[in-house]
């Protein structure tokens, strides 16, 4: 009998553990998992200059590219840049395709409310792009004018967000990229693109094509990395490495080098 009784209490304190016990499911070893294999996968639109891009001998580059390499070089771990749809980047992020999403990556509610982010690192802006000769001058010139938009984008968001102007546009036009987009524009296929500033003024400067910006902007924003939900260990690393980086200099190197000061918010 007293075995019995053993046993059974043994099978009960088993399961009640089982239940009043979830910690251990739920543990976050975002960081472990990401040391552990040795690699940190960087999810990105590999059409983004200056943030994340190809050069012509089509490697990976960018800004947003240096300084996940030199936070790499700091945490021990190897990066590897993964090309994703940015359509679909949540999805590519919450099935282990990637490890983060790190990008010119626009933090919105929305977005922070599926996952987890880091502090902004850096402010931006959603602008408005035309042509040199373009009889656009204003946002309310856009009534009855086509209007491209990256798929999935913040500048998307802040379109269709900006209701009276996005009533009286002719239309949305959907691009699975920037560069698609302005290449679209450059032809008449639109007649304007709501595109992120940085992105913007690097097409302009590096390109040579007759575009340009206008003044009023549709939004402000900052940039920020996005990680799964509750992968707070992975992500406060990352935010340290980013902090110390600010602190010894490193990060105004970065930025001097793409942007030519340093226009880095971390630490500020």
């Amino acid at each position: 009998m007293k075995k019995i009784f053993i046993v059974a209490l043994a099978t009960l304190l088993f399961v009640s553990s089982a239940f009043s016990s979830p910690v251990s499911e739920s543990a976050d070893n975002s960081l472990e998992y990401v040391v552990k294999k040795g690699v940190f996968v960087l999810g990105l639109d590999d059409s983004f200059p200056p943030m994340g891009f190809r050069d012509e001998n089509n490697e990976i580059v960018g800004f947003d590219i240096d300084c996940a390499r030199e936070v790499c070089k700091r945490l021990g771990v190897e990066l590897k840049c993964q090309p994703i749809d940015w359509n679909a980047k949540e999805q590519e992020l919450a099935t282990k395709q990637i490890d983060c999403i790190w990008n010119g990556f626009t933090i919105t509610p929305e977005r922070q409310e599926a996952l987890t982010f880091s502090e902004a690192y850096v402010g931006n802006a959603q602008v408005i792009i035309v042509k040199s000769d373009s009889s656009i001058k204003t946002l309310s010139d856009l009534a009855g004018k086509a209007v491209g938009v990256q798929a999935g984008s913040s500048g998307q968001v802040a379109l269709e967000s900006s209701s009276d102007l996005y009533k009286s546009i002719k239309g949305e036009v959907e691009f699975k990229d920037f560069l698609t987009a302005l290449m679209d524009l450059e032809i008449g296929g639109v007649d304007a693109v709501v595109i992120d500033l940085f992105v913007a003024n690097f097409n302009i400067k590096d390109s040579g094509k007759s575009f340009r910006i206008l003044e009023e902007s549709l939004e402000a924003e900052e940039y920020g990395i996005g990680f799964r939900k509750g992968d707070e260990k992975l992500c406060t690393a990352v935010e340290d490495a980013l902090k110390a980086m600010a602190k010894d200099g490193t990060l105004a190197q970065i930025s001097t080098r793409w942007f030519g000061a340093d226009i880095t918010t971390v630490g500020k």
